[in-house]
């Protein structure tokens, strides 16, 4: 046994079955298939039970799997070290952010981050999506999700508030609702999951209802969103956050401000790989962007393996 099949074998597991890492390894299916079996002849033991769709570890494979990592993460500690000396923090940072948090909250916090590290490459992608994490795409994904996946790191930035809304134009015009079942049937302006029926929960107290939406206008887009509501098309179920700036000014009008709304979850999340090696790139920006979250106003930032 050797380094490069410990590699392989943790490769695999995070990888979750032998095509995956054929592609992340840039090797033939067949061929990591090959040094598996290698691998498990010259052990004498199953290391991995193989189905069609994943790659579990057995018990002295998961403990093969576990060496193999700390084994790595000793040797990226030790490169880094050799690498950086007399130099500033160097590496690469790649990160999925929400469309709307990202480019109207975080991305001051980036710049920033930049500006304090400028020796670190930071690959910054704006999207909704969470698979990207489990395909190898990213190192880091915030979201806003009820729960977060079970087999990811999830480190709490903050509540998330929505706000049902509308540009005083499209008040002058027509009335806002001011009970909650209104928001049915509403011209209503907001992000939506495709092929899922859309409902705003809403919570007051001990009270939680539901409702269904008929919107208007849907995007994943929240800055078109906001440029949509500051049109006047219909009523904004956006998070707080998309429109203070207007609020502030007076330009947008919020409604129904005694229940808490919430359509994607109620908290932002930093998600990422248990087992997966980090750099000190990224664990700087871990704890960078914790550290902003918590000063911005969010909750203590606990770590959960959910």
């Amino acid at each position: 046994m050797d380094l490069q099949s410990l590699t392989l074998l943790v490769e695999i597991l995070d990888a979750g079955n032998l095509s995956a890492a054929a592609r992340r390894l840039k090797m033939s299916r067949a061929n990591v298939s090959y040094h598996l079996n290698q691998l498990e002849r010259s052990v004498g033991a199953q290391l991995v039970r193989r189905t069609t769709r994943r790659a579990e570890p057995t018990e002295i494979g998961l403990r093969l799997y576990q060496h193999g990592v700390a084994i790595q993460t000793e040797l990226l500690a030790a490169r880094e070290s050799v690498t950086t000396l007399g130099e500033g923090l160097q590496g690469r940072v790649r990160l999925s952010v929400p469309s709307g948090y990202g480019q109207l909250v975080m991305a001051d916090w980036l710049i920033d981050f930049k500006r304090q590290y400028p020796g670190i490459v930071l690959d910054v992608v704006f999207e909704n999506r969470i698979e990207d994490l489990l395909r190898d795409e990213v190192d880091i994904a915030v979201r806003v999700i009820p729960e977060p996946p079970q087999n990811l790191v999830a480190r709490d930035l903050g509540p998330v508030r929505y706000v049902a809304c509308a540009s005083r134009a499209y008040a002058e015009k027509h009335p806002l609702p001011v009970q909650l079942d209104e928001l049915h049937g509403a011209p209503v302006v907001t992000a939506a999951v495709i092929g899922r029926q859309l409902r705003v929960s809403a919570y007051q107290g001990e009270t939680r209802r539901e409702v269904i939406l008929e919107p208007t206008l849907i995007s994943e887009n929240f800055l078109f969103l906001r440029q949509a509501i500051l049109a006047g098309l219909g009523i904004g179920l956006v998070p707080d956050y998309v429109v203070q700036e207007d609020v502030r000014k007076g330009e947008v009008l919020t409604t129904l401000d005694d229940w808490r709304l919430s359509i994607f979850g109620t908290q932002m999340f930093m998600l990422y790989m248990p087992n997966r090696q980090h750099t000190r790139a990224i664990r700087t920006f871990i704890d960078f962007i914790l550290e902003r979250a918590r000063a911005a106003g969010g909750e203590a930032p606990a770590q959960s393996q959910r």
